[in-house]
């Protein structure tokens, strides 16, 4: 398994953030990575919630494992090509005082094999790419609803 985490400051309350991402289904409003999303399950919040997000051309389902309201959201993602065999992704928010810290933790598995631990590497640099974009993305979207 291997890991990487993008860490954020926004200028928002940890209620302010958390009621985002709580909108399981909706990430396309606010993710730039993600060009439709929606949601497959009639549970809309908690585990077990799951979502369709549309990437480029790449369809891929997320459903939620772990929902500690207003703290932490981790999904896992289905629909990667070989060689993962499983990621998850991690959202942790901590609140100081109307600036919140927000992280965003990518954890990967393709394997113990010696070829398939260099493509984790290549994987996981990937993941960081995209978990920036994706805070960078919240940061707008809570941003512009402040105003």
């Amino acid at each position: 398994m291997s890991d990487t985490t993008a860490t954020l400051r926004v200028p928002a309350s940890a209620a302010e953030v958390w009621a985002v991402l709580a909108e399981f289904g909706e990430i396309a409003r606010w993710a730039p990575n993600v060009d439709h999303s929606c949601l497959l399950s009639t549970q809309r919040e908690g585990v077990g919630a799951v979502r369709r997000i549309q990437s480029g051309r790449r369809t891929l389902v997320e459903e939620v494992v772990e929902w500690v309201d207003g703290e932490r959201l981790g999904y896992v993602v289905e629909g990667l090509p070989p060689p993962v065999r499983s990621l998850r992704n991690t959202w942790q928010i901590d609140d100081g005082d109307g600036v919140t810290q927000v992280t965003l933790t990518s954890s990967v598995d393709v394997g113990q094999r010696p070829p398939l631990k260099l493509a984790a590497k290549v994987l996981t640099r990937q993941l960081s790419k995209v978990s920036h974009q994706m805070l960078r993305g919240l940061d707008d979207h809570l941003r512009r609803a402040a105003r």
